[in-house]
């Protein structure tokens, strides 16, 4: 399974996922412009994101089965990811989209670097719950995360998904009963995006369920029999793979 942060996030948000879900192997794409890639540029641009991350991808890809799973902005960076390598790279077996709207849904903002200011930001951030608010007050978060939140706001206001385009996987969509920004019937909306089938699960918690808990038994249920297969090996969050960009 190869997991895509939130926009802001980094693979410290998927820490622990190697160990809970059974005969697999996780991996977490980090982004530029943070942890162990803080000293490069953050990304501008998500369609040019997810074809470097495509190539990477590629170049380490083997006949195991894959799953995609997207957080939030990652859900756009994984799909565009999943169409960049297309069908016969990886043989993607599964699409997990969680806490995002549909990529055909999403339209370009007039001004994305005037829309999301700093402080326009730390209120998307409260409303969202994604940071202790005391933490959006302290210099070092200011000097050293606001920079790659702010960057990746702004990348995914730019983006516009386009026509509906097609995985020739199943995909499983997650909603928090409680977020603000996503609903249920939102959700639904991915249905167009899958020849394989779709589903839609509702989760207890906000925007940022899965911090408290992660869905493991619905991944382990909607992967079922076409899941991965392998030693089980859990990678360090905090430790990219200098082949791959991923910890």
């Amino acid at each position: 399974m190869i997991c895509f942060p939130h926009a802001g996030g980094s693979p410290f948000a998927f820490r622990g996922w190697g160990n809970g879900i059974d005969d697999c192997e996780v991996y977490t794409v980090c982004y530029p412009g943070r942890a162990d890639r803080i000293a490069e540029a953050p990304p501008q641009d998500l369609r040019a994101l997810a074809g470097e991350i495509a190539e990477e991808i590629r170049s380490s890809a083997d006949d195991r089965p894959t799953a995609f799973f997207g957080h939030s902005m990652g859900a756009a960076v994984a799909f565009e990811t999943a169409l960049a390598l297309g069908r016969d790279t990886i043989g993607l077996s599964h699409f997990f989209a969680s806490a995002a709207r549909a990529p055909h849904l999403m339209v370009p903002a007039a001004d994305p670097r005037r829309r999301w200011d700093d402080a326009s930001v730390r209120a998307a951030i409260l409303a969202l719950g994604g940071t202790d608010a005391g933490l959006l007050d302290d210099p070092v978060f200011a000097e050293v995360m606001m920079p790659y939140i702010k960057a990746d706001f702004r990348m995914l206001a730019a983006y516009a998904g386009g026509e509906p385009a097609l995985l020739d996987c199943p995909v499983t969509v997650l909603v928090g009963e409680d977020d603000p920004r996503f609903t249920a019937d939102q959700a639904a909306h991915w249905g167009v995006t899958s020849r394989a089938g779709f589903a839609v699960h509702t989760v207890p918690g906000g925007h940022f369920y899965l911090a408290d808990a992660p869905p493991f038994g619905v991944i382990t249920r909607s992967w079922g029999s076409g899941g991965a297969t392998g030693p089980g090996t859990s990678l360090s969050a905090g430790r990219p793979d200098p082949a791959t960009g991923c910890g």
